[in-house]
């Protein structure tokens, strides 16, 4: 019976899988007209999946703009301009350190430089120089190392802890040269993951971002990685932490998300329950996601990351409607969890899209019911 059971766990995978590693591999079969499969997300307006935007979760014009100039002149003013107009609270300024950042780390990914040759993101270097005591440049190339140790070096090895130390001294200077300012200290968090900072010392450095900005979105979520049980926490601290974000939260606020990525950071690699995506835990934690987006200010930096995280579970849980009405929000970025974490994540987003649109159309939906 034991086999009998392994046997048809094994079968209800790959009818789920199939038509999804049918995609990703660029497999493209002959099916009947109205068949799931025959779904195209270019009916909807959807863009091209080679045209997704990766950097960003969404639109953010000004940065663009100043990100092209950037890296076409190799000169730096543009973006210390932005970033001085830029609210200091605010999620837009943590947002946009993070986008230069790493900007910055992959010019240098893509041209490490040579004898002779200028690495890539030189920019930043030169903005360093050139004004020491620009805070935004000092965010920016303490952002910068962060991303260069977890991109470049393993945790636990010597070159790491270097690259982290060092980290760890620019969050000082770029603190000092800011002192409202929460984004050195929540740049930090993520140094603090990497150094394993003891409990007290990690929850010291949380006071200092709440003294600073207590409901903000990017730092909580950044908070999170520390209490989820892949690093120094646990599931149920990750939880515990993510639930009283979402109960504190003022009226608006996408903290009351928070839970949502909570569960997020806790699924089980392979799940073979069916209804696990269906069950109270997750559907409590869609329905708090989704009453916080209906509730949020439509120009929240941080809706979006909201919604494509949304994508993803009312995917998995079949609820193809409201996954279609927010992806009508988000298409054309994809800089976001979940598909960050894949290698590609255009074409991640890609297969979650096609799923949706298949399951929508499948179930009646077609292009002129779907709510703009």
């Amino acid at each position: 019976m034991e086999i009998l059971w392994a046997l048809m766990a094994a079968a209800m995978l790959i009818v789920v899988l199939l038509p999804v590693l049918r995609r990703r591999r660029g497999m493209i079969e002959q099916v009947p007209p109205g068949h799931p499969d025959a779904a195209d997300p270019a009916d909807y307006g959807f863009v091209r999946e080679e045209e997704l935007d990766i950097r960003m979760p969404g639109a953010d014009q000004d940065l663009l703009d100043v990100l092209d100039v950037v890296q076409s002149t190799q000169e730096y003013k543009a973006a210390a301009q932005l970033l001085a107009g830029t609210e200091t609270q605010g999620e837009l300024r943590w947002q946009r350190v993070q986008a230069f950042a790493g900007a910055a780390a992959l010019e240098l990914q893509q041209r490490p430089g040579g004898v002779g040759e200028i690495p890539g993101g030189q920019w930043l270097r030169v903005w360093r120089a050139e004004q020491p005591k620009d805070a935004g440049g000092a965010a920016v190339h303490a952002e910068f190392l962060v991303q260069q140790a977890w991109r470049t070096s393993t945790p636990g090895t010597d070159d790491f802890r270097i690259i982290m130390e060092e980290a760890r001294a620019a969050c000082g200077e770029a603190a000092l040269l800011a002192p409202g300012d929460p984004v050195p200290y929540i740049v930090e968090l993520s140094v603090a993951r990497g150094l394993a900072y003891p409990r007290e010392e990690f929850e010291q450095l949380w006071l200092k971002i709440l003294d600073r900005a207590p409901h903000h979105m990017g730092a909580h979520l950044a908070a999170l990685h520390y209490w989820c049980e892949k690093w120094y926490g646990s599931r149920e601290l990750a939880y515990q932490f993510a639930e009283a974000a979402a109960a504190r939260a003022p009226q608006g606020s996408l903290l009351a998300a928070m839970p949502l990525f909570a569960v997020f950071e806790h699924l089980p690699e392979v799940n073979l329950v069916r209804g696990f995506y269906q069950s109270e835990v997750v559907t409590k934690a869609i329905h708090g996601a989704l009453h916080a987006v209906h509730a949020a200010r439509y120009d929240d930096p941080m809706l979006a990351h909201v919604r494509h995280l949304l994508v993803f579970f009312l995917v998995r849980a079949e609820r193809w409607a409201e996954a279609m009405s927010q992806l009508v929000h988000v298409d054309g970025h994809c800089g976001a969890l979940p598909w960050t974490l894949s290698p590609d994540p255009a074409a991640e987003f890609a297969v979650y899209r096609a799923l949706a649109v298949a399951g929508y159309e499948a179930n009646g939906g077609s292009p002129a019911t779907l709510p703009h």
